[in-house]
């Protein structure tokens, strides 16, 4: 489908990519990974030919069709339906030509074409896509004016999965969905019927949807079969041996230096002295992987530890405009230690409800309880525009520091993630990610008693992401996520709430129940969406403390870890298995190799014979292990 071959590019006077090879086979799914700055984003940009490379080529099938999410958010007039409808522009171009034609013999060829491309389910197809990131029956059918930036941009992306093109590029496609339309794209492009390359950060997606991983580093892109934890475990296992062969390399090497530099002068040893010496010129250096990994992030601590309930809800109703509360009937508490991630579609109230929490709206009515020395800190992606471009992260804190020396302000930079070399750089120059470092360094300055995050991990990539799980669970104090990054959910977070049904209410279950009433197709946005969930309208204080809570489940994890990595592993070989059983069949299947090779023919129809035997018992293991499982999860639920 696609070749990169011996690619060299350069931008402003800065090598992004030397001599950079990648041969991605028709219908595969990729997975382009990298940390922020290393050219992922250019390189689309040199596969479309908006870029021309100081060297080498792209290679793509003949009459290809490369499609990706435009870069101007769709406007005007037109019906979601039908700006997405107009992405496949051979239907379009068909039906209006269908309108005029007068030879029958055209006609007849219009409409057995517009059959062969199931033209007459296009309407189907695409609502259910654009049903599933997010629009409704009635949201297809208003013109794109009425929506904001944020939302167009999904039916930009709705426009080019519908059009289906034979090389789908996708630059970072769940930035702008919620968890809800993040879970329904993962499976959406995991049934996808041909290539795709995906620009992500996000571990869940390049978990579920992808087959292998492109690195790239270094200005060179290196192939990984599998998903990102795969491609992780891979490299590290490859960093390991690297540096195990360097430890033994720089032993060699220094023992003969050591015996040169006692022996070169001695008439004696002097032969064996100069053979060493060409010996340590032919073995030049051995280098390692270098692990470019992110700077840590820390969010201070409260000074003061409050009692608990730090907030409580008793009845409360909140909204933009008086009398047309957007969320109601509230009844919550929140104490000192919580880790709450909070769900529901967009426009159900999320962001209303994170910014109540962060008192930038007042309740309508009903009570909210809270210590007078409650600190509340609240981050959003939008508050990114309120730094000041043309001065540095080091400018932002001094403020915020007059009386400090100026080596206790940078060390306070450094603790936002930002090392020397970013804190004295404009922000204007800054990426998306440093961006959100410091954000969030200035958002959390004075030690909060709560943190409230709206998608932090916008613009992070990976191991930033790391960096913000760990520093969130170093923090002591209470956290409120909204995030469409499960696995950010799955490490943070230990109590889930729903948005559903206008008012905000605790979700009895996991995020395993909660993806599989998404995908099922079934409205999240009632309490009765589904009658095995059950969602709590009014709870009254847990009868365990959260600290409790997370103990337990930590020791659930812990206890049930060992099971579901055996899990893994069995569903691993089960399709190595059926690859290898797959291949066997192919070569058997070739009419020549009997007459040829018949020796091969028994030795393949022997491990034909063996694999199955051993799929079939690893099959039943899998079945045996799965069921243990799924009872044992049940039983403490």
């Amino acid at each position: 489908m696609l070749s990169i071959n011996s690619l060299t590019f350069r931008m402003a006077g800065r090598l992004l990519l030397e001599d950079a090879s990648l041969s991605v086979p028709s219908g595969t799914k990729i997975g382009l990974v990298g940390k922020n700055g290393t050219g992922k984003t250019t390189l689309f940009k040199i596969i479309t030919g908006d870029l021309a490379p100081e060297s080498g080529s792209i290679s793509l099938v003949r009459n290809a069709r490369v499609g990706q999410v435009a870069q101007e958010a769709p406007g005007g007039p037109d019906s979601l339906l039908d700006f997405v409808l107009r992405a496949d522009k051979e239907r379009s171009a068909l039906l209006t030509e269908a309108e005029t034609a007068t030879d029958p013999n055209r006609i007849s060829e219009i409409y057995t074409r517009l059959g062969d491309i199931d033209a007459y389910s296009a309407e189907a197809r695409a609502g259910t896509i654009l049903s599933g990131l997010g629009f409704d029956a009635d949201a297809q059918q208003r013109p794109c004016s009425d929506f904001s930036g944020g939302w167009r941009m999904r039916v930009a992306l709705a426009a080019v999965l519908f059009s289906e093109p034979d090389l789908l590029l996708l630059d970072e496609p769940t930035n702008y969905l919620d968890l809800e339309g993040t879970l329904w794209l993962q499976a959406y492009l995991k049934k996808y019927p041909h290539t795709i390359i995906i620009i992500s950060h996000d571990r869940e997606l390049l978990n579920e949807s992808v087959e292998m991983i492109a690195h790239l580093e270094h200005r060179t892109i290196t192939a990984y079969r599998g998903g990102y934890d795969v491609f992780e475990k891979t490299r590290r296992e490859k960093q390991l041996l690297l540096e195990k062969g360097k430890v033994k390399h720089d032993a060699a090497r220094k023992h003969m230096e050591a015996f040169v530099e006692r022996f070169r002068y001695k008439a004696s040893k002097a032969k064996q002295a100069q053979s060493r010496l060409k010996a340590l010129e032919k073995m030049g250096t051995v280098t390692t992987l270098i692990d470019e990994t992110s700077l840590p992030i820390r969010f201070p601590p409260p000074e003061k530890v409050l009692a608990p309930p730090i907030m409580h809800f008793e009845q409360v109703s909140v909204g933009y405009t008086p009398g047309e509360p957007v969320l109601k009937n509230i009844n919550l508490r929140i104490d000192d230690d919580d880790r709450i991630g909070l769900l529901g579609q967009n426009g159900n109230g999320k962001s209303t409800f994170a910014k109540l929490l962060a008192e930038r709206l007042s309740a309508e009515t009903g009570t909210i309880t809270k210590p007078s020395k409650l600190k509340v800190a609240y981050f959003a992606q939008h508050q990114l525009d309120e730094l000041k471009p043309a001065q540095s992260a080091f400018e932002h804190v001094r403020p915020l520091m007059p009386q400090a020396h100026e080596s206790k302000v940078r060390s306070r930079v450094a603790q936002m993630g930002l090392g020397s070399d970013k804190m004295d750089t404009k922000v204007a120059k800054l990426s998306g990610g440093e961006k959100a470092r410091l954000m969030l360094g200035l958002a959390t300055f004075e030690g909060p008693h709560l943190l409230i995050l709206d998608e932090p991990t916008n613009h992070l990539d990976i191991d930033s992401r790391q960096a913000l799980v760990k520093a969130l669970n170093d923090y002591p104090g209470a956290v409120v996520i909204v995030s469409h990054d499960r696995s950010l959910l799955d490490a943070s977070v230990d109590r889930l709430w729903l948005a559903a049904g206008g008012t905000i209410a605790p979700f009895e279950g996991d995020m395993d129940e909660y993806r599989r009433l998404i995908l099922s197709g079934k409205s999240a946005n009632t309490p009765a969406a589904t009658p095995e969930i059950e969602i709590v309208e009014t709870p009254s204080r847990p009868a365990i403390s959260a600290q409790d809570r997370r103990r337990d489940a930590a020791q659930k994890r812990e206890a049930l870890a060992p099971m579901r990595k055996k899990i893994k592993d069995l569903e691993a070989q089960i399709a190595k298995l059926n690859q290898e059983i797959a291949r066997a069949e192919k070569a058997l299947a070739d009419p020549d190799l009997y007459s040829e090779d018949p020796g091969r023919v028994s030795a393949l129809s022997k491990f034909r014979a063996d694999a199955e035997k051993l799929l079939m018992s690893t099959e039943e293991e899998w079945l045996s292990l799965s069921a243990e499982l799924e009872s044992a999860m049940s039983e403490d639920a």
